[in-house]
């Protein structure tokens, strides 16, 4: 019995969960690894570790804010071979609320999405085959918007609702949406947090609960559930009640 191939392209893929979810897929799958991220030395760190595991993988230094080399590259991975899972997974944290640093987080975590699910859906549409997902990386912090890091919060609300939007509309495409909101996991950005960090999951088993359920095409990936369950709870309170919550939580220093 011949194994399918899975083709997967996964953004961000030099840390934190992107490198997580290309070391699993090498270690896990057969597949074909199209890996992309802004530090050179990191991702052929990443593509050497899942090549080692026998994987086919290609890896190109991209920014995802830049729109067109984006395209041209999603466009030359689905020349390759046709992609049949993409992670639109790149994101910053903002730190200090600085004008450069709140523009640079709307452009990656934002329009970096963007630049990856648009090109996406557009290859996507011309085929009539059903092997078609697109995973967005969104955040728990993405349920409310959070005094200790409004920018990160808002810009991974906006994508959290942009997934949710076209998971129906892209159905009748045979197109399937996943948005995955991870609380704390180990990454770069968690590395330069300063508040706490409860619930705190190592990348493996992040890695590992997003992939079964991309598999099982679950809409909302959101862990762990305690954290899931607090943040939801704060975004359906008046705003006078989570403002007064907020204000007497630890903050960032």
């Amino acid at each position: 019995m011949t194994t399918k191939t899975l083709n997967i392209l996964i953004t961000g893929a030099s840390s934190g969960i992107g490198e997580a979810l290309a070391l699993y897929y090498a270690k896990n799958k057969t597949c074909r690894l199209f890996l992309c991220g802004r530090d050179k030395q990191r991702l052929d760190d990443v593509r050497q570790r899942c090549e080692q595991t026998g994987a086919e993988v290609h890896a190109e230094p991209v920014n995802v804010a830049d729109r067109q080399a984006v395209q041209d590259w999603i466009s030359a991975c689905e020349k390759t071979a046709p992609l049949n899972i993409v992670y639109a997974n790149a994101g910053v944290a903002t730190l200090k609320e600085t004008p450069e640093n709140i523009y640079n987080t709307f452009n990656i975590n934002v329009f970096g999405v963007l630049n990856t699910v648009v090109p996406a859906v557009e290859i996507f549409k011309q085929r009539q085959d059903s092997d078609k997902t697109i995973v967005i990386t969104s955040s728990i912090a993405g349920y409310h918007g959070l005094p200790s890091c409004p920018s990160y919060s808002a810009s991974k609300a906006c994508v959290k609702a942009y997934g949710e939007a076209i998971r129906s509309s892209l159905k009748p495409y045979g197109i399937k949406v996943c948005v995955i909101c991870p609380g704390f996991v180990k990454s770069r950005i968690t590395d330069k947090n300063t508040c706490p960090m409860p619930f705190f999951w190592q990348t493996d088993k992040a890695a590992e609960t997003i992939a079964a359920r991309v598999e099982k095409n679950i809409g909302l990936i959101a862990f762990p559930w305690p954290m899931r369950l607090a943040s939801w709870f704060m975004s359906v309170l008046p705003n006078r009640i989570s403002d007064f919550i907020y204000s007497r939580l630890p903050h960032k220093v």
